[in-house]
């Protein structure tokens, strides 16, 4: 029996499919997720923009016992979600009302709030889409956890990452929310995660021996291609070269918001008119934008990384960077949303070795040690606080607040309660011992930022095949050039499949940097990404010859 089981969740999930949505054929990345949620496991889904990540928990969510809580991080991507659900539930009729969603949100009023939780406890609603911000409040994730969800969805699942820029100190405590809602399996979905931002999902969600789904990340239909700019005017030229050769829509990204208004200036009076996006835009004027994009009333956006989730487009033709991103990891996510129709799309990156001072401004200082000092000392004394108190103690802002513990946790030196509130646990260090090791992770935490910084930067230089080293970033192997990207055009890409002195994936150790994975080959030069330092490019006779890694 126990061998029947996954043939016979494919033939529900397939038929599941079928009935409620109109799918005749399931991929194989979305089908083995699939079975893994429907086996009550946790599950890490990394699929590209476009290849239906959000069927993962809809399709499983129409046959298990009970409602599925969406946790997402955008009101406009939820909407556009729920609008999808709403509507094929109205098209399927009465009879099959398993895919009614509602949302409890900000933009809803309390009576309607209530009549959601209702229409999910009356079995009238299966899908509840809600923010994090909303499940800080410990009443309302009380509510949640009496509608005893079968399935929590964490859409936009990199967002959890400490990795990146954007940094949301609520997603941090996505894993104590869950657990406060009885710990039901955990569904968490992204577009884009290498290694290191994976093991920071699996970690701050706890997932519980999840399965990872990872597939179809080389993208056939684009084509990537990277200019080094020697000036900032060749770098004008070449954008204009594109916007004069490309079709429409297209979506230009700069890295900073002061970048976005002067660029939407210069082009539109360069007659490409364009409009900006960028996170210090009122949020009337960013959701309005945001919808003339999805019109068609805007076609070209010159936007920071803030444009982004949400951009449920498949007719973007091209998609370019004028500056150098801060990694691979924000790259292919940007990248991601040209071509979602499977027609031919540009990606071009206009890069100056300039770029990377900018980068590593943007990757901040250390955090103060004296505050995390401070705030480990406040957690030892009295009765656990919840983070409003803990701002009121403090005087912390809630994003450095959010940082701040979590580097504490990370360390033994603080814990999230099953009521939302924080306190430090029986085991904890003496503050200024947690404050001393707080800081020694945050330090490894930017040297790994800095790697990923330096395999974008090595990306951009490559005069190999692009699509092979963005995999290898990955952890994916292509045997094969891609044969879709300007060194495979220029030929300067090699058919020989790279192999080297010890197995992909293998662990290994260094004298200095400790212990890595290997990720990958690329011609004469391997990447290991070590658990201390990050992503570390070598060379392979040097390695062999020196007996560098063991």
């Amino acid at each position: 029996m126990r061998l029947l089981m996954p043939l016979l969740h494919a033939r529900r999930l397939r038929r599941a499919a079928r009935d409620h949505f109109g799918w005749r054929r399931l991929r194989a990345g979305q089908l083995d997720a699939m079975k893994a949620v429907l086996s009550r496991r946790d599950v890490l889904v990394v699929l590209p923009t476009g290849a239906g990540k959000s069927a993962v928990y809809q399709v499983p969510a129409t046959v298990l016992p009970g409602p599925t809580v969406v946790i997402s991080p955008l009101l406009a991507l939820q909407q556009d979600q729920i609008a999808a659900l709403n509507e094929r539930c109205s098209s399927r009729g009465r009879d099959k009302p398993g895919l009614r969603a509602v949302r409890v949100s900000s933009a809803e009023t309390p009576t309607q709030q209530a009549a959601a939780f209702e229409a999910v406890r009356r079995g009238e609603a299966r899908f509840l889409f809600i923010t994090p911000e909303q499940l800080s409040n410990p009443d309302r994730l009380t509510e949640v956890r009496l509608l005893r969800p079968a399935l929590v969805a964490v859409d936009e699942a990199h967002c959890i990452s400490a990795w990146g820029n954007d940094f949301r100190p609520d997603y941090l405590a996505l894993g104590h929310m869950i657990r406060g809602m009885g710990r039901p399996p955990i569904a968490a979905l992204t577009a884009t995660a290498s290694p290191p931002v994976r093991d920071d999902i699996i970690g701050h969600l706890r997932l519980r021996r999840p399965r990872v789904v990872v597939s179809g990340l080389d993208r056939h239909n684009l084509f990537l291609e990277v200019a080094h700019c020697p000036t900032e005017d060749y770098r004008w030229r070449r954008l204009v070269a594109l916007l004069r050769e490309g079709e429409r829509p297209g979506i230009v990204y700069v890295p900073t918001r002061r970048a976005a208004e002067e660029l939407c200036e210069r082009l539109t009076a360069a007659g490409f008119p364009a409009q900006a996006y960028h996170g210090g835009m009122a949020a009337g004027e960013r959701e309005r934008r945001h919808n003339d994009f999805l019109a068609g009333r805007v076609p070209l956006m010159v936007a920071t990384s803030a444009f982004g989730m949400g951009i449920d487009k498949s007719d973007i033709r091209w998609v370019a960077h004028v500056a150098l991103p801060d990694s691979p990891d924000s790259y292919f996510q940007e990248i991601g949303r040209a071509g979602r129709d499977g027609a031919p799309a540009r990606a071009l990156l206009l890069w100056r070795a300039e770029d990377i001072g900018l980068q590593r401004f943007f990757s901040g200082g250390a955090p103060d040690e004296t505050e995390l000092r401070d705030l480990a000392a406040v957690l030892r004394t009295g009765d656990p606080l919840s983070r409003t108190g803990l701002r009121d103690r403090t005087g912390l802002s809630p994003r450095k607040l959010g940082r701040l513990l979590s580097l504490l946790e990370q360390v033994d030196a603080a814990v999230t309660l099953g009521n939302n509130k924080i306190t430090a646990p029986s085991y904890a260090p003496a503050p200024a011992e947690a404050a001393r090791a707080a800081l020694a992770e945050a330090e490894r935490q930017q040297a790994v930022q800095r790697s990923r910084t330096d395999m974008m930067r090595a990306f951009a230089e490559s005069r190999s095949c692009r699509g092979q080293a963005l995999l290898t970033y990955f952890g994916e192997h292509m045997t094969r050039p891609c044969g879709h990207c300007d060194n495979c055009s220029a030929g300067s890409s090699s058919d020989a499949a790279s192999t080297g002195p010890f197995p992909l994936h293998s662990t290994v150790r260094h004298a200095d940097w400790g212990t890595g994975m290997v990720m990958g080959y690329e011609a004469d030069r391997m990447t290991v990404l070590f658990d201390d330092v990050g992503y570390k490019t070598l060379s392979v006779p040097v390695v062999r010859e020196q007996g560098l890694l063991t």
